[in-house]
């Protein structure tokens, strides 16, 4: 498992010469308990836990002032509850490890491939599924992706590349460049997929440097932004970089994790998909949560999961009901579960 400490050296030593304001403000994310605490009039104590927080400090302005149960706090805070062995919860739920067919390239469905191209984050989630993922061995930027570029274009029958991590909007432009570059030269590539949470938690990523850098990239552009509670969105700047990403040709989706004591609500899951749509994102995929160690204390059960979905469809046009899937370790897809 990658530290908070790696972290924040791996976004420095990509760091070009002028620094971008996203970047000022992940290095000044909060990474101590106790500075979360203080910033919401929180009294106590949490969890001292090898999984450390990571939380900028515009994703902290969302959360609700002296209030333990915020939905937005619960997602990043650690607890002690992630310190209990749970039978069923183990280091690689989806089986990214068996999955790996070159560094830092993951190959489970046809037609598709998933790049790691960082372990860095902007946020420490605490039910990450890569939360245990052995970053340091699989990085690929080590020799700016030539194993894994070199399996793409030795596989025709890949037309889709996904960009995932960590999170690949922690990379500088610079580096996104040259992997850009090196994308437009396989013809089969036809599509390209991010998986970002920094348009949600870090805004100011989607900055004029990151949009001109979208146009070098002839391929369709799609991203799969993360939230899980309509209160993430509710900034300015949110709806800002979604609206950019959106006039950039970007078609928007979003995937969220239900998750006990955040979402696990069909009032807040109808709001979450109409304040995503009012920004031009199409709910896509609603997780059920992956058995990854530590995260027990989120799960939702399968049943109540369905009672959820069929509630919301009673609610909501079915473009604005997303998918309530499983992923399955082994399986050639995201297995849907019947509600």
């Amino acid at each position: 498992m990658i530290t908070g400490i790696q972290i924040k050296n791996q976004v420095e030593n990509v760091l070009p010469t002028k620094v971008s304001l996203w970047q000022r403000e992940l290095a000044g994310a909060v990474r101590e308990p106790a500075e979360l605490l203080r910033l919401l009039g929180l009294e106590g104590t949490v969890s001292t836990n090898p999984f450390r927080l990571l939380v900028p400090h515009s994703y902290i302005a969302r959360m609700k002032h002296g209030d333990w149960h915020d939905p937005l706090l619960r997602q990043v805070l650690p607890l002690d509850e992630e310190l209990r062995v749970v039978e069923g919860f183990n280091h690689d739920p989806v089986g990214d490890q068996f999955a790996q067919v070159a560094d830092g390239v993951l190959h489970k469905y046809h037609g598709r491939v998933l790049l790691v191209t960082t372990g860095a984050c902007a946020v420490h989630c605490r039910y990450c599924f890569r939360r245990h993922f052995p970053y340091t061995e699989s990085n690929p930027v080590r020799g700016e992706w030539e194993g894994a570029l070199a399996y793409i274009r030795a596989n025709a029958d890949v037309r889709e590349v996904i960009l995932s991590g960590g999170d690949p909007l922690t990379l500088s432009d610079e580096r996104l460049a040259v992997l850009f570059r090196q994308l437009r030269d396989i013809p089969h590539v036809t599509r390209v997929r991010f998986h970002s949470r920094l348009p949600v938690v870090l805004p100011s990523r989607i900055d004029s440097g990151f949009l001109s850098l979208l146009e070098q990239v002839p391929q369709q552009k799609v991203m799969v932004i993360h939230a899980n509670h309509a209160q993430e969105l509710a900034a300015g700047d949110v709806r800002t970089a979604l609206a950019a990403l959106h006039g950039a040709g970007v078609t928007l989706l979003n995937q969220a994790v239900l998750l006990r004591g955040v979402n696990d609500n069909a009032d807040v899951l109808v709001e979450l998909s109409e304040s995503l749509f009012a920004q031009r994102v199409l709910p896509y995929y609603l997780h059920l949560l992956d058995r990854v160690a530590g995260a027990a204390h989120f799960e939702v059960p399968e049943a109540e999961a369905a009672r959820l979905m069929g509630k919301i469809r009673q609610r909501l046009p079915g473009f604005l009901v997303p998918k309530l899937v499983r992923e399955v370790a082994g399986e050639r897809a995201k297995m849907p579960v019947s509600g």
